[in-house]
């Protein structure tokens, strides 16, 4: 076979395939709204990129840890991405989990995760996103843009807080000094590594468990963790 043989068949191949992946994106997203192309294509790829993460060890780190907290969770307080306030006070009695959310990213399809766990666990637990725009500017959104996204294209009804940093810098959510700050909240010192980094409170305001990325919210580790009495 020629060289130029060859070569046509691969570009064939190689058409095939792309027209296949660009059809199935569409229809990943036969349902999604105002999204980027970028977006649809995260959106996509998710499954396959935590399968890869998973098989890779990426970003999977888990931490745990009870120790009664120096400064307490429910002195904390947020803001709402409507600009109310949200005392921690209101939480006492169930379990919060906090986490650093961005709309594109490659683990953006942890909103629907999270949505489901909020349902699956009402009245148990509190799911409270941070938007942040700390890594690869991937959250570049106004608050508005930010809720409108999550509720259109994953039917997000957990607390959204305002758009802040969340790393550790002056500028840092004082939600997160607390939760990366041993001295505040008891023994962890471990802050974001990239978006959607988990962190989860118990029922007494007690820090017990650190997610990284990789670790999905739909995932045995971190339901085990909010049925863990």
């Amino acid at each position: 076979m020629t060289i130029n043989k060859k070569l046509k068949r691969f570009l064939i191949v190689l058409s095939i395939l792309i027209i296949a992946f660009f059809t199935y994106v569409e229809i990943a997203n036969l349902n999604s709204k105002n999204m980027t192309y970028r977006q649809k294509i995260l959106k996509a790829i998710y499954p396959a990129f935590m399968w890869f993460t998973k098989l890779t060890g990426t970003n999977a780190t888990e931490l745990s840890g009870a120790k009664e907290p120096p400064v307490s969770f429910y002195n904390q307080k947020a803001t709402l991405n409507n600009g109310d306030t949200l005392d921690f006070a209101s939480l006492k009695g169930k379990k919060v989990l906090l986490v650093n959310t961005a709309s594109n990213c490659g683990y953006t399809n942890q909103y629907d995760d999270l949505q489901k766990l909020s349902e699956e666990y009402k009245g148990k637990l509190v799911v409270l996103g941070f938007p942040a725009n700390d890594f690869k500017e991937q959250e570049k959104g106004t608050d508005t843009a930010i809720a409108e996204f999550c509720k259109i294209n994953f039917g997000v009804t957990f607390p959204l807080m305002q758009k802040s940093s969340v790393i550790k810098s002056p500028q840092q959510n004082f939600v997160f000094q607390w939760l990366t700050d041993s001295t505040k909240n008891g023994w962890n010192n471990k802050e974001p590594i990239w978006n959607f980094s988990k962190y989860l409170v118990d029922e007494k305001g007690i820090l017990i468990n650190y997610f990284d990325p990789s670790v999905s919210p739909s995932g045995e580790a971190v339901k085990q963790a909010i049925e863990k009495q």
